[in-house]
């Protein structure tokens, strides 16, 4: 692949056109808008896990209250034990019985105990979202309106070079802009470097066997930091 004038005046002004967009995506208001947008994004699938939650915990409040008014009634069966025993029942038998009831009892009044935990716990969680969520319908409002005065203040210089990107892309090979387009898009800037001795600008050395393919012109993608490399 060729370098040309073209391509490196397409970078150069895509340079300017990167630096602006880091410059408006580093803006107060721009961390602030993005804050709270995200924050609204998730808030509707974190209020479902709590929906979900809460039914879980009144499923679970159903499930012991019913227990325990069975272990109850079950208790309240020996309140006659006194005839059975004048009746010639096993002693043991009911003792046992009735202590493994009691058991069942407590243990009930202790799932019982940390279910009142789980729920305070579930309340406070949804008091706490309800106000970040306030607080964040107000951000995400007041923010939006910042940031969209931060991009119209840019706007003009941002539809020059873009206007100029657009008119360099008729002299520029259309299979190299895409490849440019492409490790654009993968964060890697600049996209075409020089190479500085033997080495790219990351650092790689490129052997003189690889160097004579830039002979002419010639760019090299390099192997480390995947950049177009050409020789000045």
């Amino acid at each position: 692949m060729p370098v040309s004038k073209e391509l490196l005046e397409y970078q150069r002004t895509d340079g300017e056109l990167r630096k602006i967009e880091q410059e408006i995506a580093s803006s107060e208001e721009w961390k602030k808008y993005s804050q709270a947008k995200k924050f609204m994004s998730a808030a509707p699938a974190k209020l479902e896990a709590q929906d979900r939650r809460a039914a879980e915990l009144l499923a679970l409040r159903d499930s012991l209250e019913g227990r325990v008014e069975e272990t109850s009634k079950a208790i309240e069966e020996y309140e006659d034990v006194e005839e059975l025993l004048e009746g010639g029942a096993d002693v043991g038998f009911y003792k046992k019985n009735a202590q493994a009831l009691l058991d069942k009892l407590r243990a009930l009044k202790g799932e019982l105990g940390k279910l009142v935990s789980d729920v305070n716990a579930a309340v406070e969680e949804y008091k706490r979202f309800k106000e970040q969520t306030i607080l964040m319908q107000r951000q995400y409002k007041e923010y939006s309106e910042k940031f969209k005065k931060v991009k119209d203040s840019r706007a003009q210089e941002v539809k020059v070079l873009n206007d100029k990107l657009k008119s360099l892309e008729g002299s520029i090979s259309p299979r190299i802009l895409e490849v440019y387009q492409i490790k654009r898009k993968e964060k890697i800037f600049p996209v075409v470097v020089p190479l500085n001795g033997e080495f790219c600008i990351c650092g790689r050395d490129f052997p003189l066997a690889q160097q004579g393919t830039l002979a002419g012109g010639n760019m090299v993608e390099c192997e480390n930091c995947h950049r177009l490399v050409y020789k000045l």
